[in-house]
């Protein structure tokens, strides 16, 4: 069993200097993440989350579902590890929210992209999304960064 796997792709490695540098319609790259059953059960460590429905497979089962289920909230910090890394360090993170619409288990190869879609001064929002190998969208989100001047 694979401990990690993930990639960016085409992400801007030290993100934006300024909001000048950001057009409407700019992607902010992409996250592939494809979450492990040692992924859920550190996220529930971590996030203190003791609900078995995360690392217990025949429970997941007697549940309906195929397999554990990775969190609500990892699906939230994909979307939002996509933007801030996408805006740098020297950003901040103003609004942040998402929805799960579409549960993933281990396994499932989860793509998390984004596109900018509007920039007022410093502060530019951003649509995200979080699609599986089937195209299914499992978590739509929106943020605002606010870049350096």
């Amino acid at each position: 069993m694979s401990e990690r796997s993930e990639r960016i792709i085409d992400a801007a490695a030290a993100g934006y200097s300024t909001a000048a540098d950001v057009n409407v319609g700019d992607p902010i790259g992409e996250l592939v993440v494809t979450p492990t059953e040692i992924t859920l059960f550190r996220f529930s460590a971590l996030t203190w989350n003791p609900h078995r429905i995360h690392y217990d497979h025949p429970y997941a089962a007697t549940e309906g579902y195929p397999g554990p289920l990775v969190q609500s909230h990892l699906h939230g910090s994909y979307l939002a590890r996509l933007v801030v890394e996408w805006a740098g360090p020297r950003a901040r993170l103003r609004r942040f929210r998402w929805q799960n619409r579409q549960y993933a288990i281990p396994g499932d190869e989860l793509r998390i992209t984004g596109t900018v879609t509007a920039v007022n001064g410093r502060l530019v929002d951003c649509e995200l999304a979080e699609t599986n190998q089937r195209g299914e969208t499992c978590a739509p989100g929106r943020a605002t960064v606010e870049l350096p001047s």
